[in-house]
């Protein structure tokens, strides 16, 4: 005979379920006590319809009068938007953050296309936090760029599921990840033609290393901020020429 509290043990719920899913593996299991919390789900019921159902369903509760309940497939789709929208804001704890680190090692999200990113690894992101813009991308703290996932099967996860705030935390949470790849920034195609580089300034010349082209010393952004303001010509009433600046004339 088998014993049923072995059965019990044994029962999948609904967060598992979803996250073991075909397509739903860049998703991490939140905790339940972190979804329990009603200050973490603060504003979402605007967002959710059958927002209290939904919410039963992912923590596998029994609804209080089951003969209101509508049909389960009716209220799925709002369970698997809530969790989603939970999903983007349990990635910001630091648990959450942990937990994709780990994702992160194990380049679960696949590796940047881009031949000299060197096979770094990508990160799951937003470009909305809003649901129902965009699918979600991949960026790489590399060449700092975003791609659609090579699978078909990503293209019904949103983006507002992991939403844009992410990948800035990570970053900021596990600075050896842009510390790696600071050498490999250097390394960008040129063009040419016969054998001589194609000057920049031409219309066909490379652009891409005015976008992946970082100071070595930052303070040397600083430094840009203190480039005065352009002057303007202005005139006065007897004609001669008056020298303002931006400020000057904002003032």
């Amino acid at each position: 005979m088998t014993d049923p509290s072995s059965e019990s043990e044994e029962v999948e719920t609904w967060i598992s379920h979803y996250c073991s899913s075909t397509g739903h593996d860049y998703f991490v299991e939140v905790f339940e006590d972190f979804i329990e919390d009603d200050f973490n789900l603060t504003g979402l019921m605007f967002l959710v319809p059958y927002y209290k159902e939904a919410l039963e369903m992912i923590l596998d509760l029994e609804p209080e009068d089951p003969l209101k309940v509508p049909s389960i497939p009716m209220f799925e789709h709002s369970a698997e938007l809530l969790y989603g929208l939970i999903h983007a804001r349990f990635l910001l704890t630091k648990t959450g953050l942990q937990i994709m680190a780990k994702k992160y090692d194990e380049a679960q999200f696949g590796t940047c296309p881009r031949y000299y990113c060197d096979g770094t690894r990508l990160l799951p992101t937003g470009r909305h936090d809003l649901p129902g813009y965009e699918s979600v991308r991949l960026y790489c703290p590399c060449c700092c760029d975003v791609y659609v996932p090579p699978n078909s099967r990503y293209l019904n996860v949103d983006g507002a599921f992991f939403g844009t705030s992410f990948v800035g935390l990570f970053l900021k949470m596990f600075p050896e990840v842009e510390r790696n790849c600071i050498p490999l920034r250097k390394n960008i195609y040129e063009l040419k033609l016969f054998g001589f580089r194609i000057n920049e300034m031409s219309y066909s010349g490379p652009r891409m290393k005015w976008l992946r082209q970082y100071p070595e010393d930052p303070s040397v952004l600083d430094e840009e901020d203190k480039v005065p303001p352009p002057r303007t010509e202005e005139k006065d009433d007897d004609g001669d020429v008056k020298l303002e600046t931006d400020q000057e004339n904002r003032a």
